[in-house]
């Protein structure tokens, strides 16, 4: 999995892991400002939540454009730049008025553009470490690489910003609506530490920071046909129109499913399940998988025994803390989106084993194949949901019963985000990877800011999501993007002699 990688990875890699720990530490707690800071009803605020994602989403195809005439490193670095002062305004306390509104949406503006500088061509940058030969074949499980180290900043993201709160709350007496700003502020140093370590080892990559059309591309250019370049477009945008309805689906997990969370979901938490809601419990869960690996796979005797020192000591810290557990505990309805970036760097090691067992053997699915499969195990995940909101009441009804409140078990949500996280390794990184391999040369910064375009009107349609959020039954709620999920997979499947002909 780790072997026979560029070094450029790992820098690209913990540079992006310290600007989406900032991002996310902002993202679970979001949607709850808006409403707590403002008063807004869970439709405004969530059709802010969206319309927020959309540009962080679309503004990379603007970022891409900008960066196939001036270079991939410096729209990274000026993307920096701008978020950090967007992170800094959100971060003053101003009150809730229209003045503290109005400053709200700048700074959301600032993050957005700085987002489409930063995101779109780091990831382009990675692609082109694998334009080299030596390491052509890595290219999948390198994204998932990248993918999994997004995800260990957005592991901790939601315990750093209740950890705040709390802090600054208990210790300052500082009220809850300012103490949110408090978790916005982590976002700023988050985003210090990314760009020292972008310069840092800037050496390892610099060769993919200006490669454009004038460069890279010019050697390939000649060998690929107007029909060809036509005809990778025209795949390409199939394949954003498809992942429009799972982005649509999955980012729910900062809206509907944090409202079911906050709403829905039991307060409490006690014996082995509360262990899930400590990061460091599932941080030692972490270091088993990996070291169970670590154990079959390693060539010599000594990777062997670290490995398996590795299993028994998290194992014994594990006991250890079960055995000390105190009653229950409170559950925080933002602490629930630490299960999903969990749930990624647990199973991408797996992910990578099985379909690099599968390539041995000739049969591992095509990109194409897995964006599909994808969208099957999308699905999946809310069925899960639909099971679990029968006989609860309607959010409206929900709002006055009082003593008739209906609640469902945290474990709903938990096994929701787990198959949601199978379904995202199948799509995400691959979708990426695909991106990165089809696009023409001269067009690598615009097609990957169009697969970031199709995320963006994904996340447009999210707000979708909040404006159900009433009267309807849940498990209708549910329906609805289950619905959306299974016609997306069909189209998938429809075409998929067109994309696979065009990804070899």
């Amino acid at each position: 999995m780790f072997e026979n990688q560029p070094k450029g990875l790992w820098a690209l890699s913990l540079a992006n892991t310290g600007e989406r720990f900032g991002y996310y530490t902002m993202i679970a707690v979001f949607v709850l400002f808006l409403k707590a800071n403002f008063g807004l009803s869970a439709g405004a605020a969530g059709a802010i939540y969206s319309i927020f994602m959309g540009l962080v989403y679309f503004l990379p195809f603007v970022g891409g454009i900008m960066a196939d005439k001036y270079g991939y490193g410096k729209m990274v670095t000026m993307g920096i730049v701008v978020m950090f002062l967007g992170y800094l305004f959100l971060a003053v306390p101003l009150g809730g008025n229209t003045v503290a509104l109005v400053a709200m949406l700048a700074a959301l503006a600032l993050i957005s553009l700085g987002t489409g500088l930063f995101k779109g061509n780091l990831q382009v940058m990675v692609g082109n470490l694998y334009d080299d030969p030596r390491y052509s074949d890595r290219r999948d499980s390198g994204f998932s690489i990248f993918y999994m180290a997004i995800n260990i900043g957005s592991l901790f993201a939601p315990t750093a910003a209740i950890g705040i709160m709390n802090y600054v709350q208990s210790r300052y007496g500082v009220s809850v609506n300012d103490s949110y700003h408090y978790a916005f502020g982590i976002a700023c140093l988050s985003l210090i530490l990314s760009i020292a370590i972008y310069y840092a080892f800037r050496g390892s990559f610099r060769q993919t920071e200006n490669i454009s059309s004038k460069s890279a591309a010019s050697d390939q250019v000649e060998e690929i046909s107007k029909e060809e370049t036509k005809s990778r477009i025209t795949a390409l945008c199939l394949v954003f129109a498809v992942v429009i309805f799972f982005w649509m689906a999955f980012q729910q997990n900062g809206l509907t499913l944090t409202l079911f969370a906050d709403e829905f979901t039991a307060k409490t938490s006690s014996g082995l399940q509360s262990m899930a809601f400590d990061v460091w419990n599932l941080v030692l869960l972490i270091f088993i998988v990996y070291a169970l690996f670590g154990l079959f796979q390693s060539k010599h005797a000594k990777g062997r025994v670290i490995s398996a020192l590795v299993i028994v000591a998290s194992a014994a810290v594990l006991v250890y803390r079960y055995m000390h557990l105190a009653g229950s505990i409170d559950i925080a309805a933002p602490i629930f989106q630490h299960f999903n970036p969990c749930f990624v760097v647990m199973l991408t090691p797996v992910s990578i084993a099985l379909f690099g067992s599968l390539a041995k053997k000739g049969k591992e699915p095509s990109a194409p194949r897995k964006i599909a499969l994808g969208m099957l195990v999308a699905a999946a995940a809310y069925v899960i949901m639909m099971v679990g909101s029968i006989g609860l009441l309607s959010p409206a009804q929900q709002k006055v019963a009082g003593d008739a409140a209906t609640f469902a078990s945290p474990n709903w949500l938990i096994f929701t985000y787990m198959t949601l996280t199978f379904g995202e390794l199948l799509l995400s990184p691959i979708g990426i990877s695909f991106v990165s391999k089809v696009a023409p040369p001269k067009y690598k910064g615009m097609m990957m800011g169009g697969w970031f375009v199709a995320t963006a009107v994904g996340n447009l349609l999210v707000s979708v999501g909040g404006f159900l959020w009433g009267s309807l039954p849940l498990w209708s709620v549910w329906c609805v993007f289950v619905v959306l999920c299974l016609l997306s997979a069909l189209f998938m499947f429809a075409i998929m002699k067109r994309l696979e002909k065009v990804a070899k």
